[in-house]
């Protein structure tokens, strides 16, 4: 992955517990100082197992990690942070969607601030990577809402994938290059 150093922005996907998180965390330690956590989820509630995964994420990053939540607006937020470190990590694209979903956003709101983010990661002059979810590789859902994230979710990861200058897919912890 030394062809990357010149990377601005790097999109990470992968399933469920695949190790995406943690290679984008140590993709980014190897090159940058001051870093930022962008995080979509901004609080547990009464999940004590979401808290926990949180409570991991958080213990694996160290002094040199600042963190910032933005639940919905994540295009403003990376123009909000840009001069705040060297690089932004945001994780995740996945829960972002959800979030909107949760919103009550429309499809059209939906493909709207996908469109605004992709926009944003092109111009941006700080470094981004994102993570995601490929939720296209398991079973249909069973319900309506469901396959409405999957598919919110498989178009968010092709536009960003198109405006982003490398793609990495992470599969048992292993990064195979899809775009560089």
């Amino acid at each position: 992955m030394d062809d990357m150093q010149e990377i601005r922005s790097l999109l990470v996907l992968g399933g469920c517990r695949s190790g995406k998180s943690r290679y984008a965390e140590t993709w980014i330690n190897a090159r940058f100082r001051r870093k930022l956590f962008l995080a979509t989820l901004a609080a547990a509630g009464n999940d004590q197992e979401m808290a926990k995964r949180i409570a991991l994420h958080r213990d694996r990053r160290d002094a040199s990690w600042q963190t910032a939540e933005e639940p919905l607006q994540l295009a403003t937020a990376l123009d909000r942070y840009r001069h705040d470190a060297d690089v932004i990590l945001v994780d995740c694209l996945s829960m972002w969607i959800s979030n909107c979903l949760l919103a009550g956003m429309s499809d059209e709101a939906i493909e709207e601030a996908v469109a605004e983010l992709a926009a944003t990661v092109q111009k941006l002059t700080v470094p981004v990577v994102l993570v995601a979810n490929e939720v296209g590789l398991g079973l249909v859902p069973d319900n309506q809402l469901g396959r409405r994230f999957r598919d919110l979710a498989g178009l968010t990861n092709q536009q960003l994938a198109t405006a982003c200058d490398a793609v990495v897919f992470v599969a048992a912890g292993l990064p195979i290059t899809l775009k560089s």
